[in-house]
This record gives C-alpha cells, structure tokens and sequence, in this order.
C-alpha cells in the first residue's frame, strides 16, 4: 500500500512537539535524580581528601586533632574512615595547597572554550574543569552562552523550565538596556565554588540583538560581555564561558572577554578540518575589528584539548598525529580518552566529578584514567594562568 501522505507541519505542532519533550525530559530528570528533587554533589572519603591535599592519612588525622586549624572534622563512618561534603573538601584543600593563591589586585583569569562543531565535548569539558579546579581550591564562575543550555543542565536545571530569558546574560547584549553588569544573572550551583550564569533557547536573540547593533555602527558591540565581567572579576578565580558551536556574534563577545582559549577535539578528520577552519575564521574576525574599530586583541594562551581519544583505533592515531604536528606546543600534554564513564554520566545529567570510583558501575581503573587525566588538564591550565595572566600582579 502507498505511505499516507504527511499532514503539514505547523506552527502548532511544532509547540506540541516541544511542549511534549519538555515534559518527558523533566520527567526524566526527576527519575535520574532520586529520591532527591535537585542535584547535589557526593561526598568524599578521607581517603581522597588526603590526596587532594597532598598529604598521607596519618598527616590528616593530625591535622584534624588540631582544634585551632579550625579543619572540618567529617562524619565518621564504618571501617575508620569519614565523609566529607565538597564544602569541607574545599576548605580542606584552600587550608593545606602549596599552590600560589591568585596575587592580590589580579582578576580572574577568563577562559572560553570554542569550537566549531558539536559532539567534541565542550560543554563536558567546561564544565569538568570548573569542577576540577574548585577541587585545586580555585573559586569558578561558568557562563552558558550556548543557547541550547548544555551546561546549564550539567549544573541541574533545565532550560525553558528551570530558566527564563531573563536568568541568562541576554540583557548582557542589548544595547539599549545598558546592563553592564552580569551579576545579576549568577547563580549558586550545587557545586559548592562553582557559579553559573544559565542559559536557555531565548538566547539566541542575542546574536540579533549584536547584529543590528554592528550594522548600526554601535560602538563596542563586540566588548559587551567584556565590561560585563569586570565586576565579577574580583569574586572569582576562573570565569569559564561555554560558546556554542559556532562564531557567531556572542562567541565574538566571548573571545574578546578571553584571556585564552581552549578547543577541545577529538582526533577524527571532520573534526580536525573544522578546527582549521576556526582558527583561520578567528583570525579574519580579529582582522576587521582591529580595522574597523582599531581593536588589538591578544590572547595569553591558545590551547587545544585532545578528546575523545581511543587508543585502539587506528585511522584516530593517524589524526592525532596530524593535530600534533599542526598545532604543536599548543597541544596539551593530555588526552581525554574515550570512556562509558562520561556516556553514564550525561544520561544522569552528571558529569565525571558527580561519581566516585566506588559508586561507578564499571572498573574503577577506567573511572581512574578518566579522572586524573581530567585532573591533569586543570593542572595544566592552572600553571598558565599563573605563568602568564597572573604573573606580575601586585
């Protein structure tokens, strides 16, 4: 028999569609994250806490002895051991790191990470690094400039739902509201010293509103997410912006906010292709602010992410490679390698640092690689900040 023919698709059902998915996913995540009605981060055994903090069990238990270190004591559980929440974790690691603590008068070091294409993990890495840095004592502030909201949910709410237009950096980009002030957009997490600024679709009207205001020959179009930040730059370490896959208007905005930029890919061809594109694009962009609008910008750093890893295929080694040897010292010496560990976790609208080792179903040696390779990368990119953001600071 002949297939039916279609029905139009209208204005309505359109609505429909998405009035029906906004239902099934929020009824999604309420299952995900019973019995609980909001995300909440894990606790943490003693065991870890001595080895975010660099010392041995013994070392802690003296420590925590030590009324007037004012270190908090956990809650003691069966074999010997406590738990700690993040909270305490954190005040932990703030009390005890050798790190150098960001000078006095520096601002935070903003970062955005950028790439073309989707599916290449950039909200995952955004996300894992605001995480892991707080785990370095770090305060962390995100902004979600992906409309699509990705890291918003990430951080527990959901887009539409948990979110309106006037909860995200919106006002940000139109130039006749005159808010130069982002502020009012952050909101605590359930990461305790991880901020967000959400998002959701409707933002997607910034790039008309940043559109018409460069047609219009708006002065400063391009840094008004820039002035935005700067009263948030003494309350934060780290502002971490996550761009959609694009280079559009916002993501303009964002790169001039940038002290640098990190691009997370996979060593697949497509996906190393459409980073040359980028980098070519970015660079052309740069070009015409700077002749239009004599804007010189230059970033601190420029680092690429190597994500998605396998080690037993043969034809990514063979891009992998490629990467290398185009982009060179810009390679971090990490590679985040693929793993069902981040597959499980973005069902339960989590990320790797929501599990433990113990509480992940799977070998915990996987778990393990996964984890100190992104711990790695936080590393990393903490050294160049204080090589270079942060280095002569008063």
């Amino acid at each position: 028999m002949p297939e039916a023919v279609p029905s139009p698709v209208g204005l309505d059902a359109l609505h429909a569609l998405n009035v029906t998915g906004r239902h099934y996913l929020g009824d999604l995540r309420t299952r995900m994250l019973e019995p609980k009605p909001h995300k909440v981060a894990p606790t943490f055994h003693s065991g870890l806490v001595a080895d975010l903090c660099g010392i041995d069990t013994k070392q802690q238990i003296y420590l925590r002895s030590r009324a007037e270190r004012g270190l908090p004591p956990g809650v003691p559980m069966p074999g010997g051991r406590r738990s700690y929440t993040l909270a305490e974790v954190r005040a932990w690691v703030k009390s005890l790191t050798k790190r150098p603590r960001r000078p006095e008068g520096a601002q935070a070091a903003t970062l955005s990470v950028v790439n073309f294409k989707g599916g290449v993990a950039k909200t995952t890495t955004a996300v894992q690094l605001a995480q892991a840095l707080t785990l370095l004592g770090r305060d962390v502030l995100v902004v979600d400039l992906d409309p699509q909201g990705s890291a918003t949910a990430m951080a527990g709410w959901l887009p539409g739902t948990d979110v309106t237009e006037n909860d995200t950096a919106l006002r940000v980009f139109d130039p006749e509201s005159r808010v130069q002030d982002l502020g009012y957009a952050v909101r605590a997490s359930y990461w305790d010293g991880m901020d967000i600024v959400p998002a959701m679709p409707d933002l997607y009207s910034a790039d008309a509103f940043l559109y018409r205001a460069s047609t219009q020959g708006v002065a400063g179009w391009w840094s008004l997410l820039d002035r935005a930040l700067q009263p948030l730059r003494s309350r934060y370490d780290y502002i971490i912006i996550d761009t959609a896959p694009s280079l559009s208007y916002m993501a303009v905005n964002a790169g001039i906010a940038a002290d640098g930029l990190l691009m997370p890919l996979p060593p697949e061809m497509l996906d190393y292709a459409s980073s040359v594109a980028y980098w070519g694009m970015q660079r052309d962009l740069l070009v015409t602010l700077r002749d239009l609008y004599g804007v010189a910008k230059e970033f601190d750093w420029v680092r690429v992410l190597l994500t998605k890893v396998d080690a037993n295929n043969v034809a990514s080694g063979i891009v992998r490679d490629l990467i290398l040897q185009t982009y060179g010292g810009c390679v971090l010496p990490t590679d985040i390698p693929r793993s069902p560990v981040t597959s499980t976790s973005g069902l339960q609208f989590g990320t790797l640092y929501d599990t433990t080792a113990t509480r992940y179903e799977g070998s915990a040696r996987t778990y393990a690689k996964l984890r100190d390779a992104s711990d790695a990368v936080a590393l990393a990119i903490d050294n160049l900040t204080i090589a270079t953001t942060w280095k002569g600071a008063q």
